[in-house]
């Protein structure tokens, strides 16, 4: 099969043929219908020595393989992954909890991931896709099913007045949830017009331009009030100081943006403002079944995160431009 197949660390990804799939026991292989590009594709990339292995975990398809002792699914069926392998019989597993299972592997980082034409998985970590949504929901289920699980660590509060650091795809995911789930205010800050702009669509009340204002002072211009709740989606170094500052005494902040370069924090500023701090990682079972539910009924509408989509072949190119500041939001792989 076809793929993109990431090379040595800080080189672009290269197109060309890999061995297909082998389906396992209890394993399916899924035809990739379309597959987003992660910011923590983009990190990895330039700091993970993953040299032959084929990203991508914001994935969805159709069945194309049943592999032996696998129940409830047969070829054809339409299916967002999880993004991790695993063992699906441990407490985590069992609990709805697929992050915390010992044996998960991750796809697209441990295991070939969807920036090919077709990948493998296990059975248990597919969740089934209704038929009214396209491929386009499906790539968005991960990504929203992440935004859903750090609002959900955030404790929110109905009435809150919240900051998003981060207009990205799971920033711009973050305040969707945030609106719809009884936010009063959601101002999200981002250096690029276009993603503010989107901001805007997706339910933001306002937005801030970090370049050019002094976020903390615009909030409060804008609501009258610091933050009650702020939740960091870029994972730059410097951010969970950011965060911290701006946030109203008593806050809460969250910390969903992946940072894999070393931080630093003045322990004293959180300490006088009682914050209590949080990190987000992954989500539950139960995020990914809501995230499909509630866009099946028309109760939340993501299509506008998506800003390209694109074929195999162009995948080496729009990733490498996606690791410069750029009008992109989400950009979609279709094999």
């Amino acid at each position: 099969m076809r793929a993109a197949v990431l090379g040595d660390l800080g080189q672009p990804l290269t197109v060309g043929e890999v061995p297909d799939p082998v389906a396992g026991p209890g394993d399916v292989i899924l035809t990739v219908d379309a597959c987003g590009i992660c910011g923590s594709d983009l990190h990895a990339s330039d700091v993970l020595p993953l040299e032959g292995m084929v990203l991508g975990h914001e994935f969805c398809g159709h069945v194309a393989e049943v592999g032996p002792d696998v129940e409830g699914w047969k070829v054809g069926d339409r299916a967002a992954g999880l993004s991790l392998a695993t063992c699906g019989h441990c407490v985590a597993c069992r609990t709805g909890r697929p992050r915390k299972c010992l044996a998960a592997r991750m796809i697209g980082m441990e295991l070939p991931g969807g920036y090919a034409e077709h990948v493998a998985l296990p059975a248990h970590d597919l969740v089934r896709l209704p038929n009214g949504l396209d491929a386009r929901h499906g790539a968005l289920v991960e990504p929203l099913a992440v935004a859903l699980h750090a609002v959900e660590r955030a404790r929110l509060e109905i009435g809150d007045h919240a900051l998003v650091l981060g207009g990205g795809p799971v920033g711009l995911a973050v305040a969707l949830w945030l609106r719809q789930l009884g936010a009063r205010e959601v101002v999200v800050s981002d250096p690029v017009a276009h993603r503010r702009q989107l901001a805007l669509q997706v339910g933001a009340s306002a937005t801030v331009d970090p370049t050019t204002q002094d976020v903390a002072g615009e909030f409060v211009a804008l609501t009258g009030a610091p933050p009650s709740l702020v939740i960091e989606c870029v994972g730059v170094a410097g951010l969970l100081q950011q965060a911290t500052d701006v946030a109203a005494v008593d806050g809460r902040v969250v910390i969903a943006g992946v940072c894999m370069s070393s931080e630093t924090l003045v322990p004293f500023i959180p300490m006088m403002k009682e914050l209590d701090v949080r990190f987000a990682f992954y989500y539950r079972l139960a995020d990914f079944e809501t995230t499909i539910d509630l866009m099946a009924r028309q109760r939340i509408d993501p299509l506008p995160l998506v800003t390209s989509e694109i074929s195999l072949d162009e995948a080496p190119d729009a990733f490498e431009d996606l690791k410069s500041p750029t009008t992109e939001c989400k950009v979609l792989i279709r094999p």
